[in-house]
């Protein structure tokens, strides 16, 4: 077959989704991704891995409907140049925008991934009208696209029942199917550094992430563990609730957190002992998987994505969101006793192995599609 993976982004397709689509040439099939910022780079590497970039238009925050629109008509007329067979769109955009582009070109089969509900279905105090707004137009354009799919994967339960119940998708066609997962060879167990305890947070510099109730946690901790470390390793944004680079650089400033900024992540987690994500939501945040798979403990929120990753009190501890005194009142728990982060640290890989060994949920993810070996495209 010939298949068209859609994203909204190069860096992620080849970060995210190489593994997937290194199945999909290992079965045999012709493999088109599609994205809008394509590079030298990103081209060279898909390229090299027997994958065939396409340039598209779409902006990952855009709202202006002409431009959206526009993005639409696009996909759709390189859809009917190619003429894939199955459709692969993963991002709540890219599903939308993919789904109908695909329906309109008459691609045979149209899969989706939900990866996370994203800053329009988080809502903030604040921030409600605008969200709900937002989730209205969304709602409006997911049910005329997920009518024209063949099935929804979602990584978490919690996303699959919101979906249904708020009938953008029949029971019939959502399916789960669990974390993205991570190569377990590569993200491999690593030793805990020596030195004061270090806390890290990997993630987009969105308030969403939780990053200003980890400050807050920092600044709490301060006052008793002087000596402790607190790491945040992440870009800025261009997200509806991005933390402005002034805020970034005070918190540095006043000696708080070290930011080295959006840089390789796992030389930062091997400096660490332990993981923090305080985030709002997620699908399965790939950053913990990484983390876990690196042998370190979690620090999360009990939250829709969030809570896949950690049995509470086995390889780290759950604290409800927006939440900096539980927070800090966990990540404390590790500098008293320090004990704690080799056993728990222990109990992330067992449990990575467990969840999220990446060719496992490749496989998943396929046989939902029915994307089998050596398949021979209709004459």
């Amino acid at each position: 077959m010939k298949i068209a993976v859609i994203s909204n982004g190069a860096l992620s397709l080849i970060n995210f989704r190489g593994h997937l689509m290194a199945e999909m040439i290992r079965r045999g099939h012709e493999v088109l991704a599609f994205a809008p910022d394509h590079d030298e780079i990103s081209r060279t590497t898909l390229r090299a891995m027997g994958v065939r970039p396409v340039e598209c238009e779409m902006a990952r925050a855009g709202t202006n409907p002409l431009q959206e629109m526009a993005s639409i008509l696009e996909l759709h007329r390189l859809l009917r140049r190619h003429q894939p067979d199955l459709c692969f769109s993963y991002f709540i955009k890219p599903v939308i925008y993919g789904t109908i582009a695909a329906w309109m070109a008459k691609v045979p089969r149209r899969y989706g991934l939900i990866e996370g509900l994203g800053f329009a279905f988080t809502v903030a105090p604040g921030q409600g009208r605008q969200r709900r707004l937002l989730q209205g137009i969304i709602s409006t354009l997911a049910r005329f696209a997920m009518v024209r799919l063949d099935r929804l994967m979602f990584l978490n339960p919690d996303d699959l029942q919101e979906f249904v119940t708020r009938k953008l998708i029949t029971r019939d066609k959502a399916a789960l199917v669990g974390a993205i997962g991570v190569d377990l060879n590569e993200w491999s167990i690593m030793p805990l550094p020596r030195g004061p305890v270090t806390f890290i947070l990997v993630a987009r510099l969105l308030r969403d992430k939780g990053v200003v109730d980890y400050i807050d946690a920092a600044r709490i901790l301060r006052t008793s563990h002087p000596d402790a470390r607190f790491l945040l390793v992440g870009g800025l944004d261009d997200n509806p609730a991005a933390i402005s680079h002034a805020d970034v650089q005070s918190w540095v400033d006043e000696g708080l957190i070290e930011w080295p900024g959006h840089v390789s992540v796992e030389p930062w987690l091997a400096r660490a002992h332990v993981f923090v994500l305080p985030s709002y939501r997620e699908g399965v945040p790939r950053s913990t998987q990484e983390a876990m798979a690196m042998g370190r403990p979690v620090v999360t929120t009990d939250a829709p994505g969030c809570r896949e990753t950690v049995i509470d009190g086995q390889n780290g501890f759950m604290v409800p969101p927006r939440d900096p005194q539980t927070l800090a009142a966990a990540m404390r728990r590790f500098l008293v006793n320090p004990d704690l982060i080799a056993r728990m640290g222990t109990e992330s890989r067992r449990l990575a192995e467990e969840r999220f060994d990446v060719n496992v949920q490749n496989r998943k993810i396929l046989d939902c599609m029915g994307v089998t070996a050596n398949e021979r495209r209709p004459e």
